[in-house]
């Protein structure tokens, strides 16, 4: 919605060069020109400043791996699909195509989605 075209522009800048001092504060203006013009709510406004004042690869990425847990209520086998879609903002039904075309296409979306079932832990 409000964040998703900026974490997607910031994702596509941040893997071509590193974050500089001069770069860390365009990017805090345009987080605030976001969130003054009303396009980001509080919320992802100060996730997207943590995540830029963090100096990880941008907010997308931030903890990504600690917040990702299998989902408990959008589940059909492990909660995989529904945990990602939890994380990630885009509809569980879509992940589980992807999973479902790369099973098919080359049966790596079995094994992933296994290996996802296996070491990713259920939500509280």
């Amino acid at each position: 919605m409000g964040m998703r075209p900026y974490l997607a522009d910031m994702a596509h800048c941040h893997a071509q060069e590193s974050l500089t001092i001069m770069s860390i504060s365009i990017e805090l203006e345009r987080l605030a020109e976001l969130h003054r013009s009303g396009r980001l709510s509080d919320d992802e406004y100060m996730r997207a400043k943590a995540g830029v004042l963090g100096g990880g690869t941008g907010p997308a990425s931030v903890n990504m791996g600690n917040r990702l847990r299998r989902s408990r209520s959008d589940r059909w086998f492990g909660g995989v699909c529904g945990g990602i879609a939890q994380v990630t903002g885009l509809a569980s039904w879509a992940w589980r195509l992807g999973f479902v075309l790369l099973a098919v296409c080359a049966g790596t979306g079995l094994l992933a989605y296994l290996l996802l079932w296996i070491f990713v832990p259920l939500n509280d």
